[in-house]
């Protein structure tokens, strides 16, 4: 009997497990009964914007109004074509074909103004812009200026994209930076990296180039591009890299926005960039240097040589002068000096603050103008 009733409450006590478990009570680790509970499904909720550390937020604000540009050249002509024996034995040659340049830009005006390099355009006789959203339209060329390897092109189309300027003043060493553009033409790509210096020159650049230094990866295809600091709010125009392979090692230059920004309002304003110049050849003042000249001062620059007929001749400047001011502008280096005369209007009176010797003076210069090839300043 007792074996019978076992066997039936086992299979009454599967019956219920099976078909009815809810009506048997659940237990707990602490033989406690939980209280009845409501199981629904909770949508997952939204991903943050960025999680920390990331830079997608100045991606997403900087990266429509970067472009790429694709500018078509004419293939330089062979030199030898110009010898009669040249074409005699081989003819006139193959016709000239055209060179395809790549490069990127960045639309900083609703009027469809973009800022590219020079480099990037010149010699182009017809440019094409393609948009992040996909848009193609031609470009005209406004302005171009080889000395900042800065260029102003123009598109017609509506509801542009605009990048906002940042404020270089601002910008340290340290300070994390995107680059954004199209390199080896696959695409609008974006490379992270920090400041790695400022008021940078290279040996073989113009004086009026002073650089940021970066080691956002940079290639060729980023030249015109965006670089960008966190907020997505444009620093610079990426320009060039120090590289022995052509690939990027870490270590790219760009342009300030600043410098950008004043060549671009010089370019809309005239179609070219009017530069001062008043014609000395100058060289840092060291203070070894100071000492064998026996001079009062430990900083300034120096004028080795003065180029005859000039305004600083004119002027009365000498060789072994030593400029200590132009204008309300102090004068501690070269690049200084460069900035200061650059910064005078062609035509307008400038005083210069002189150390002759033992004897502090000044003098007054009628600014030129300096040509794009000009050796002295």
């Amino acid at each position: 009997m007792f074996s019978q009733a076992v066997t039936v409450a086992l299979a009454v006590l599967f019956v219920v497990l099976t078909l009815k478990p809810e009506w048997l009570p659940r237990g707990s680790a602490d033989g406690v009964l939980p209280a009845p509970t409501l199981v629904q499904m909770v949508p997952t909720a939204a991903a943050p914007a960025a999680s920390a550390g990331s830079f997608a937020y100045a991606a997403r604000i900087a990266a429509p109004a970067v472009v790429s540009v694709t500018a078509t050249k004419m293939a330089p002509r062979n030199p030898h074509l110009d010898d009669p024996r040249f074409r005699y034995f081989f003819g006139d040659g193959a016709p000239t074909q055209q060179q395809i340049g790549l490069g990127s830009g960045v639309i900083v005006a609703p009027e469809g103004y973009l800022l590219t390099n020079h480099h990037v355009v010149q010699d182009a006789t017809e440019i094409e812009v393609q948009l992040a959203d996909g848009r193609q339209t031609s470009a005209r060329l406004v302005g171009s200026d080889a000395e900042t390897d800065i260029a102003v092109l123009k598109i017609d189309l509506d509801h542009l994209p605009v990048i906002e300027l940042g404020d270089v003043r601002a910008l340290q060493v340290g300070d994390p930076v995107l680059a954004i553009g199209n390199p080896f033409n696959v695409g609008q790509t974006v490379t992270a990296g920090i400041v790695s210096a400022l008021d940078r020159h290279q040996a073989d650049s113009s004086p009026y180039q002073n650089f940021i230094q970066t080691d956002a990866a940079i290639n060729p295809g980023n030249s015109g591009g965006a670089l960008v600091d966190a907020q997505g709010r444009l620093v610079g125009i990426n320009t060039a890299i120090y590289s022995r392979s052509g690939g990027s090692l870490g270590i790219g230059f760009a342009v300030p926005v600043d410098t950008a920004r004043d060549v671009m309002e010089a370019l809309l304003r005239g179609g070219r960039v009017h530069r001062g110049w008043i014609g000395v050849a100058p060289r840092d003042l060291s203070a070894d240097l100071a000492d064998s000249l026996d001079l009062p001062i430990k900083t300034g620059v120096l004028i080795t040589g003065v180029q005859q007929d000039s305004p600083a001749a004119r002027g009365g400047i000498h060789p072994g002068d030593v400029v200590l001011q132009i204008g309300d502008k102090p004068v501690r280096n070269i690049d200084d000096l460069y900035a200061a005369v650059a910064a005078l209007p062609p035509d307008s009176k400038a005083r210069v603050a002189l150390q002759r010797g033992a004897r502090r003076l000044e003098v007054q210069v009628q600014v030129g103008e300096r040509p794009p090839t000009r050796a002295l300043d």
